[in-house]
C-alpha cells in the first residue's frame, strides 16, 4: 500500500526585529512545535511600508535576527526583503516562495494587532489564498472574522508582554537592569546591541564578547 505524502510545511514570519525580543522567539518556538512544520522562514523586513518611523539599519537587523533564532532547529533567516527595492510586501514573499517550492504549504504567522489590520494589507485576499493564517492566541479574544476568510490556524503560548517600542526606549535611556535585559532579549541580541551602541549608550552590565 502506497503512502500518501503530505506537502511539505513552511511557516512565514516577518517582523522589523528591530530589535529581535524572547516574544518573537517564543512564537516561532511556539509554531515549530504546535504546527508541524518542516522550516520556519523568518524575514526581516525592507522597506515597511506600514512603518512610520525609519528603521535601524538592515544590516544590524539581519545580524541580530540570526543571533536571536540560531538556536532554533528549523528556524532559517531570509535576508530576501532587506534586499528588494521599494515597499515590502508580504504578498511578494509568498510569490517568490511559492515559485521556488511549487506544491508546498505555507502557514502566515502574525500577532493579534497584525490580524486586526489584515484587510489593510497590500492585496489581502491573494495573501490569503496563497497562505494558511495563523494567529497568535491571546485569552479572551475574538477578532471579527473578515468575510470570505476561513478561520485562522491558532498559536497558543504563555502572555509575554513586550513591547519593541518600550524596548528600544529602555535601552535608550538605560532604564533596564541586567534582569530585566535577561527577560526581554536573548543573551546574544544584547551583548549585539550593547556592542555597536544601538538604541542610544551601551548598556551597563553588557560586555563585549571575547574575539
Amino acid at each position: 500500500m502506497s503512502q500518501v505524502l503530505r506537502p511539505r510545511r513552511v511557516g512565514v514570519f516577518g517582523g522589523a526585529f528591530d530589535p529581535p525580543h524572547q516574544a518573537h522567539v517564543a512564537l516561532a518556538r511556539a509554531a515549530l512545535a504546535q504546527l508541524g512544520l518542516d522550516e520556519l522562514r523568518i524575514f526581516p523586513t525592507g522597506d515597511a511600508w506600514h512603518k512610520t518611523r525609519r528603521l535601524s539599519a538592515a544590516s544590524d537587523r539581519l545580524a541580530m535576527a540570526r543571533l536571536a533564532f540560531e538556536g532554533l532547529p528549523g528556524a532559517v533567516v531570509d535576508e530576501r526583503e532587506l534586499s528588494r527595492e521599494g515597499p515590502s510586501y508580504t504578498i511578494d514573499t509568498l510569490e517568490a516562495l511559492a515559485a521556488e517550492a511549487p506544491g508546498a504549504e505555507f502557514v502566515l504567522l502574525m500577532g493579534g494587532d497584525q490580524w486586526a489590520a489584515f484587510t489593510g494589507w497590500h492585496r489581502w485576499q491573494d495573501i490569503a489564498t496563497r497562505a494558511r493564517l495563523c494567529v497568535l492566541a491571546r485569552p479572551g479574544s475574538a477578532e471579527a472574522l473578515p468575510a470570505g476568510l476561513a478561520p485562522p490556524l491558532q498559536l497558543v503560548l504563555p502572555p509575554m508582554d513586550v513591547s519593541a517600542t518600550a524596548l528600544r526606549e529602555a535601552l535608550a535611556d538605560g532604564h533596564l537592569s541586567p534582569e530585566e535585559q535577561a527577560r526581554l532579549l536573548p543573551e546574544a541580541v544584547a551583548r549585539y546591541i550593547s556592542t555597536h551602541g544601538l538604541y542610544g549608550h551601551p548598556q551597563p552590565g553588557l560586555t563585549a564578547p571575547h574575539a
